[in-house]
């Protein structure tokens, strides 16, 4: 019948041993075990119908898994296990609500599995809360380890030799600072990688990670941007030049994970016009191209890029007042309401959806490993 029978004195142990899940062991099972067995166990109390046990068993696991990741913020890989069956959960509960927009993929015997006395959309709102609230966690952990790499990978990064070294910084130091430099690109890759890894390992949805990596490539943005707005060494020709080709690490990096949504790829626009206004030619003939070209710059942005922008040599001359001006002008031509914004917000988050994902598991089939320790469960 794809469910299993459990006693109500019984759900909390239960919780508790589901609970106890080791990541490691979590990645040799089936991606979201645990939530398809609390679903069985919902199944069984609206098939008797009793609705204190199935309120007690949604509000158990919701205290169970905030007291756990409260407790274990940092623990990236439990964080990413608990969404995973958090939103898992909520699947099923759509899948098998008995709601038809929910049922389109469904078998039949699926549709017989649906819930026949409840109506669990309020349930789905508070393992909604609880999942927004793991994956926040969850993308602050990942900023606060990308935050050190950001700048050193994509404003410092020198992988294209023979470029002027600005006046101004002695070639010792860009000697000694190199090889830290160098390795800075290839960790935040790494660092990329591993998150994309431990994502699609726990059974992630692909649209939910897409929303990871929109939000880690605007931060990434927003830290470079920022940082190249206060140092007026980076603002030269030939820097234009190397931060753009780092940045196309980011674009290929995206490309090789088969992350396909272009608003990943749309979050670096920022920092990349930025680099191009570095390298763009500034006469009086270019100020249509420079003001169409940063259409995701700030006017602020723009100008003071332009203001700190510093000669690598003696054969170029800094930007005319004169060009400057003429920017300016055309940008309030060009643009109905005026952004004053000069730095990006670090903090901004985009709001977070979890597209319905229904699942081919058969109820039926699912059997429980005896490392999950249930024998509290009766399947029927």
């Amino acid at each position: 019948m794809g469910m299993f029978e459990i006693k109500y004195e019984d759900l909390t142990v239960m919780i508790k041993h589901i609970t106890e899940l080791k990541p490691r062991v979590a990645i040799s099972l089936l991606p979201g075990l645990p939530s398809y067995i609390i679903f069985m166990c919902v199944r069984y109390t609206d098939y008797i119908n009793h609705e204190r046990m199935l309120q007690a068993l949604m509000l158990i696991y919701n205290k169970a898994v905030n007291r756990l990741i409260r407790r274990r913020m940092n623990d990236l890989e439990l964080c990413v296990l608990w969404l995973s069956n958090t939103v898992r959960l909520i699947h099923n509960l759509k899948q098998y609500s008995g709601e038809p927009h929910f049922a389109k993929e469904n078998t039949q015997t699926q549709n017989e599995q649906c819930l026949k006395n409840f109506d669990l959309s309020d349930f789905r709102l508070l393992m909604s809360d609880l999942a927004i609230w793991i994956f926040q966690n969850i993308m602050k952990t990942m900023e606060d380890k990308l935050q050190p790499l950001a700048v050193p990978a994509i404003l410092e990064h020198e992988a294209i030799s023979g470029l002027t070294v600005p006046r101004g910084r002695s070639a010792s130091v860009t000697t000694a600072s190199t090889p830290v430099i160098k390795k800075a690109l290839d960790e935040l890759l790494a660092q990329l990688t591993s998150f994309h890894r431990l994502l699609s390992i726990h059974g992630i949805d692909p649209e939910l990670i897409c929303q990871f990596f929109k939000q880690v490539f605007y931060f990434l943005c927003a830290s470079s941007l920022n940082n190249l707005l206060l140092r007026k060494e980076f603002c030269h020709w030939s820097k234009g030049m190397q931060i753009r080709y780092n940045l196309s690490h980011l674009e290929q990096w995206a490309r090789e994970q088969k992350l396909q949504d272009q608003k990943i790829f749309e979050m670096l626009a920022p920092i990349i016009q930025a680099s191009q206004l570095l390298q763009a030619r500034k006469t009086d003939a270019d100020v249509d191209s420079v003001a169409e070209m940063c259409s995701d710059l700030t006017p602020n942005q723009i100008v003071k890029l332009l203001n700190l922008y510093t000669p690598a040599d003696d054969l170029e001359a800094r930007v005319p007042e004169v060009f400057i001006e003429k920017i300016q002008l055309r940008l309030k031509e060009q643009r109905s309401k005026t952004e004053s914004t000069l730095l990006m917000d670090t903090k901004f988050t985009f709001s977070i959806d979890f597209p319905f994902n229904p699942s081919s598991i058969r109820l039926e089939d699912i059997e429980i490993p005896p490392v999950l320790n249930l024998p509290m469960l009766k399947k029927i």
